[in-house]
């Protein structure tokens, strides 16, 4: 007799349905995995023979073989350990085989018996939902599954011995509530904090309002990393979709703690020798990147001529498409990666190119050479592009009076975003909440700037050869300096602060 469990396969954020097949026949004693497992499910049967063991059940001297179907399928993970044993366990009569229909299980045993942690427990709880089924999995895991629904039924235990005595009918486990790690804005870094930069704080609040993508280059010590540092604290917090998204991502790499789910965009910052499969995914178990994991948030690149060129050319894709799509000989794999882009750097090499009383010793070729690290379609990719001085010492004395906190920033940005989702809702198009998430052909018919706008802009981009994504660009910036301003129509000053944060680092 088989006896059948199901689990499941991750590829990218889908969770793949897996049946778990057990068979128990006369033979020389051993357990045969079969179906695609990988080193961590291969090594499974170790593990499960041992936790069955110490459960207070033995196996058989059978030869024992389990099925991971399909068998096409590469199979990845700690997480089959749970399901195999539950199969085991219903050949045996350990439990009701019945018992086990309607349910998706998954996590890891300790040679103990007990259930740890596993990564996707969300994404697996979501398909189970989807398809009318309950879920099995570690009671740490159990407050992640909660966020599935209500209607999910959810067995979350410690133990393989609290498991069985759920399914018999024992002990019944209570089921887990979703939690919810809520960050108050002044637990986040504040505005406040920095001292002049009147044209940087401007073009983050711009940034902020649109979702803009935004590159800083100034002098070290100019404030660049501190003002990177504070735009989580102006963003707004993330819907109830947004939040399921990027929650998904973080369950499969397993960086959800406790199973607490944040309403705080994510905010990453890899260090500038991060390689490729780091930034945008990859690696043996294609694993979601950098890039994907600040999906809805923000990915900040610190020192951006220090990364490699490559690695910072492999952006371009999810720039565009707000997608990382990853190809291997044997799997094809597409994770979420709408982020919005800060990016800083330094003049040059030497760092202090342009400011007053310096001048760099290789001369003009240190900004030069320094600068072209970084591509020119990269480039083309932002929207704003600042310079941030030195701050002086008048700035650092105050004497500017009190900077705009945080909380009054946040205000204008969550006004500007609420009108770009109404204007977008309002043309069929509620999925885009951001007018740099707005398709080039959607912004051309919600901008529409009067001709003399039309016309400053057209003498701009023939001055400065502007690419037809530059063009869109500037419309995009421009719209979102009119809602900041609660405007529904974009003037000729929305469009040339547009062209003035276009133009700051070079041209296109």
């Amino acid at each position: 007799m088989v006896t059948r469990v199901t689990t499941v396969a991750f590829q990218g954020i889908e969770a793949v349905p897996v049946d778990v097949q057990a068979h128990i026949a006369p033979g020389l004693a051993a357990l045969v995995l079969v179906g695609l497992p990988d080193k961590a499910v291969r090594e499974s049967g170790e593990r499960v023979r041992a936790a069955l063991t110490a459960s207070g059940l033995g196996l058989p001297p059978k030869r024992i073989t389990i099925n991971l179907a399909p068998a096409d399928l590469p199979k990845e993970g700690s997480h089959y350990d749970l399901p195999i044993a539950l199969a085991l366990m219903g050949a045996l009569g350990a439990i009701p085989q019945d018992a086990l229909e309607g349910y998706v299980a998954l996590g890891e045993l300790g040679l103990d018996g007990r259930l740890a942690h596993v990564g996707g427990v969300l994404p697996a709880a979501m398909a189970a939902s989807a398809k009318g089924m309950g879920i099995i999995c570690p009671q740490i895991s159990g407050s992640e599954a909660a966020w599935a629904g209500e209607d999910v039924d959810i067995i979350a235990a410690d133990s393989l011995i609290a498991l069985v005595n759920h399914l018999t009918g024992h002990q019944l486990q209570a089921r887990p509530q979703p939690a919810r790690q809520l960050v108050a804005p002044g637990d986040l870094p504040d505005l406040v904090d920095v001292r002049g930069q009147a044209v940087a704080r401007r073009a983050l609040e711009v940034a902020a309002a649109g979702g803009h993508n935004m590159l800083m280059v100034g002098p070290p010590g100019a404030g660049k990393s501190m003002l990177a540092a504070r735009l989580p604290s102006i963003l707004p917090p993330l819907s109830a979709r947004e939040l399921l998204d990027i929650s998904m991502i973080q369950s499969i790499a397993g960086e959800l703690a406790d199973g607490a789910l944040s309403d705080r965009r994510p905010f990453r910052a890899p260090h500038h020798s991060a390689s490729m499969a780091a930034l945008v995914g990859g690696g043996l178990k294609v694993r979601p990147g950098e890039a994907s994991l600040a999906h809805n948030g923000v990915l900040f690149l610190d020192e951006l001529p220090e990364f490699a060129p490559n690695v910072l050319d492999s952006l371009r894709q999810p720039l565009e498409s707000g997608e990382t799509v990853i190809a291997r000989a044997n799997a094809r794999v597409s994770y979420p990666s709408r982020f919005q882009l800060i990016a800083a750097m330094n003049p040059c090499k030497c760092g202090m190119a342009g400011t007053p009383g310096h001048s760099c010793k290789r001369g003009a070729a240190c900004a030069g050479d320094y600068q072209a690290r970084v591509s020119g379609p990269f480039l083309d990719r932002i929207d704003i592009r600042i310079d941030v001085p030195a701050v002086s010492a008048v700035d650092m004395i105050g004497s500017g009076g009190v900077a705009e906190s945080s909380v009054d920033v946040a205000k204008r940005v969550a006004a500007a975003r609420e009108r770009q989702h109404r204007r977008f809702a309002g043309a069929g198009h509620a999925r885009i909440l951001t007018n740099a998430a707005a398709p080039a052909s959607l912004i051309e018919k919600l901008v529409e700037p009067d001709r003399e706008s039309q016309s400053l802009l057209l003498q701009a981009a023939e001055r400065f050869n502007l690419s037809a994504r530059a063009y869109h660009r500037v419309l995009k910036v421009a719209r979102t300096l009119a809602d900041l301003a609660g405007s529904d129509k974009v003037a000729r000053p929305h469009i040339a602060e547009a062209l003035s944060y276009r133009l700051s680092f070079g041209a296109g």
